[in-house]
């Protein structure tokens, strides 16, 4: 007894002190995958930072960028884990990112300044010619949006003209303003950017809110169907040996 006693301290003994190097293995093992963690996750922050420092000129842009990118591939992933086709969504990026490209362009060259200026020149319009681009661009976009709200209302089962109106007023007339700034190269390739992000994300929304998601098809992939269909495949044949027996 004594014997079996002193083997049974000697495995308890030795069982602690491999539990507490165990311990000690796993803490320090978490510790270091929380350093390699933090270590990503500071390299992307730090790229992201860092790119909006270096190419668009202020770190500011590679915050909203970082946002906008995670956001979007977060997105993008969800779909994929509903069974949205991949072409969808790399048609939305594709559209997104010539548009993207466009619109840095045309603000990078100043084409609609430009385009403002002449309109506002052709037309006489009797300000200081630094500001015929704001006005021109005012009036247009006011237009442009008047014509929209009317429109969006015409279309609407319920429609709200005064709210159609105004809202299509004024939001057209900040676009024309918009618009109708020089912004430099730098600038304008960060607004590309930002709206090729936008643009992407709101395709692939339109396209899910039109299309939709098959439920049925999605929820068969969550459901062993096959195990189900054998399962009472055998149960059917056993119900029948069973018969089979009793009548014998």
């Amino acid at each position: 007894m004594d014997l079996a006693k002193a083997h049974v301290d000697l495995a308890k003994a030795e069982a602690a002190e491999i539990g507490a190097e165990g311990g000690r293995f796993a803490g320090l093992a978490a510790a270091a995958v929380a350093l390699v963690l933090l270590a990503a996750l500071l390299a992307v922050i730090g790229t992201a930072l860092f790119i909006g420092d270096w190419l668009y000129g202020s770190i500011g842009w590679g915050v909203v960028h970082g946002v906008l990118a995670f956001v979007v591939i977060a997105v993008a992933l969800v779909l994929l884990a509903v069974r949205v086709e991949p072409v969808r969504i790399g048609r939305a990026l594709l559209i997104a990112v010539v548009l993207g490209v466009i619109t840095g362009v045309v603000l990078g060259l100043g084409l609609i300044n430009q385009a403002y200026a002449t309109i506002g020149s052709s037309l006489g319009i009797a300000v200081d010619p630094a500001m015929r681009p704001l006005v021109v661009g005012l009036g247009l976009g006011a237009t442009v949006g008047l014509i929209a709200g009317i429109v969006l209302a015409m279309q609407s089962a319920h429609p709200n003209w005064a709210g159609a109106t105004i809202g299509g007023i004024v939001f057209g007339a900040l676009i024309g303003a918009f618009t109708s700034i020089t912004f430099g190269p730098q600038v304008s390739a960060a607004i590309g950017t930002t709206l090729a992000y936008l643009i992407w994300v709101g395709l692939m929304s339109l396209d899910v809110y039109r299309t939709g998601i098959d439920q049925e098809a999605l929820k068969a992939r969550f459901t062993p169907t096959m195990t189900i269909e054998t399962g009472k495949e055998t149960l059917e044949w056993l119900k029948q040996r069973t018969r089979r027996g009793n009548g014998s």
